[in-house]
């Protein structure tokens, strides 16, 4: 961590690039005055140090990461490496939650939930009943069901934010056909619904939205981005982004540091060796934020995540300063 003298980086400068940017880099441009030929005083701006942290989730979707990070003196670059766009099965969804009745409706992250409740409520809002994995997902539901609870139950989180501890766990009732819709990304894994239809539930899976590569990378941008000794990845499609964007580049073994377990193993089975993630993302449990959903302004996996962030960086400053032998 840097000391109280640190100089604290709180305003924002966009690279030079057509609107909109591909990169923000959230710092102060280092500046000195000069004395010209004449006698006047000069500004000469330094260009801005290398950022310590690449943030690359959706754009509009960095600020709180940014936020938190600053308070420790940590410069970001945004970077948004994915952008969602609409899946096979998005104009289906509607006319399924119609149609049919489900026991459970699976939903495994904030931006399948966005997509979910669109299609909710074109349907006409039908009663549902839903299981999460995460706080932060929980959230994007928090406002609905406080507004139409009647309608929408948010009733069952995993014990772990993982799609594997949800197969394992979800309640079954004592009816002999359990139903559950699942509108989820299209490249998600088949984890959740083999591991339920091995417990006996009829699953229908909806691809109601897939993630594509960001592919327009200003040069600068991604020679400040290689530069930053970490970078921080909320999806293994982020991860595999990063990967392609620096796959012409030599011996980049800098560390990642990755929002959760799942993507943080699929950084080591991508062949990563500095992978950094928090272990036990939202671990408080369901009952926590039903019971306190007033205090969840905040996800519980946001600051376990900058933990993970700070660490990374701590070690690769300890290591640049340790004396070479």
């Amino acid at each position: 961590m840097r000391d109280a003298a640190a100089m604290a980086f709180s305003s924002s400068l966009a690279l030079p690039s057509p609107s909109p940017p591909s990169g923000t880099f959230r710092g102060r441009p280092a500046g000195r005055i000069r004395t010209g030929a004449a006698g006047r005083f000069q500004a000469c701006f330094l260009p801005p140090p290398p950022p310590d942290v690449v943030v690359t989730r959706e754009r509009g979707k960095n600020a709180k990461l940014i936020a938190a990070l600053e308070k420790h003196n940590i410069q970001s670059l945004e970077l948004p490496l994915i952008e969602h766009v609409d899946g096979p099965d998005t104009d289906r969804l509607p006319d399924v939650l119609r149609n049919d009745k489900f026991d459970w409706i699976i939903i495994t992250s904030p931006e399948a939930a966005a997509v979910f409740l669109k299609g909710w409520k074109a349907a006409g809002s039908p009663k549902v009943r839903v299981a999460v994995v995460g706080a932060g997902t929980a959230r994007v539901f928090d406002e609905v069901s406080q507004l139409d609870h009647q309608s929408l139950e948010v009733a069952f989180s995993p014990s772990k934010a993982m799609g594997k501890s949800l197969a394992s766990e979800l309640p079954r009732g004592s009816e002999s056909t359990c139903k559950v819709l699942y509108p989820a990304s299209a490249k998600a894994s088949h984890e959740i619904q083999e591991g339920l239809s091995d417990r006996g539930f009829y699953v229908t899976r909806l691809n109601t939205y897939t993630t594509v590569p960001v592919e327009d990378v200003k040069p600068l941008t991604l020679k400040l981005a290689i530069s930053a000794p970490v970078v921080a990845v909320a999806s293994p499609s982020a991860l595999k982004a990063w990967l392609k964007l620096i796959s012409k580049v030599n011996n980049w073994d800098n560390s990642i540091a990755c929002i959760g377990e799942t993507t943080g193993s699929a950084a080591k089975k991508l062949g990563l060796k500095s992978v950094y993630y928090p272990t036990t993302p939202g671990l408080e449990g369901y009952a926590h934020i039903m019971l306190h959903r007033h205090l969840q302004s905040n996800s519980i996996q946001l600051p376990m995540w900058v933990e993970s962030i700070l660490e990374a960086v701590r070690v690769h400053r300890q290591l640049k300063e340790a004396p070479k032998r």
